[in-house]
């Protein structure tokens, strides 16, 4: 028989049902997976069972409240989608609905190719105050007598000795373009009796490479020479 009136917008559904064989224990085994106890009706005994306070259901895991018995007649019916729907309901989707590889806990996320991943970002000091604070792009501790050796560093490949006092600090990955070089003075040059101190300069800068000078200065020749330096410590902001 031809249908009368406006055509409906969705098809006409039917329901599946699914009959269990009882036995005297509260868990059960879904044939088709849901998101929780509302989708599906539970029929024990002919009787309709209250969603979430007579049993639970998530994925294929069926829990009652209370263990059946042999005896009893168990059925549910899968209770249909409205169609069209985006949005799953709130609250409906857990990690048991989630098909990301790895670890799924409160201290990973979900990145972008579907794997959960725990982050891998540094802890930053806190800072007191209403101004903002930010971290530093690279920075140097280096002895600049004889072989020259890094004492620590962060976002540094190397560093090469270019003549008595010049170094050249080479960045691992480089910076903008816009950076701040901060350092402290040339260490072991101080001389106040001589009226004689250090002096740190940077002639030249890439994004990729610093030139640093060490020098002494004399108030009393005066001068301005060239003086390797036993610590060096360079700060790169911006």
């Amino acid at each position: 028989m031809a249908y009368i009136g406006t055509p409906p917008s969705n098809a006409f559904t039917s329901l599946l049902k699914q009959d269990f064989s009882t036995s005297a224990t509260t868990g059960y085994t879904l044939d088709h997976a849901v998101n929780n106890a509302n989708d599906i009706a539970l029929f024990i005994n002919f009787v309709r069972q209250e969603p979430t306070t007579a049993y639970a259901a998530s994925g294929t895991s069926l829990v009652l409240t209370s263990a059946t018995a042999s005896s009893d007649d168990m059925y549910c019916v899968y209770l249909g989608q409205a169609l069209q729907t985006v949005n799953p309901p709130n609250a409906s989707v857990g990690l048991s609905q989630l098909t990301a590889t790895g670890t799924k806990n409160s201290t990973t996320f979900l990145r972008g190719d579907n794997t959960f991943n725990a982050p891998s970002v540094a802890s930053l000091s806190t800072a007191s105050g209403s101004a903002p604070s930010y971290s530093a792009r690279a920075w140097i501790k280096f002895n600049g007598t004889g072989t020259v050796a890094i004492i620590g560093s962060a976002n540094v490949s190397s560093i090469s000795d270019v003549g008595t006092g010049d170094y050249t600090i080479n960045i691992a990955t480089a910076l903008p373009t816009n950076y701040t070089v901060v350092s402290t003075p040339a260490y072991g040059l101080l001389s106040t009796g001589n009226e004689q101190f250090p002096v740190t300069v940077f002639n030249a800068r890439t994004t990729s490479a610093i030139d640093v000078a060490s020098r002494q200065c004399d108030n009393d020749a005066p001068t301005f020479v060239s003086a390797d330096s036993e610590r060096i410590s360079c700060v790169m902001i911006g």
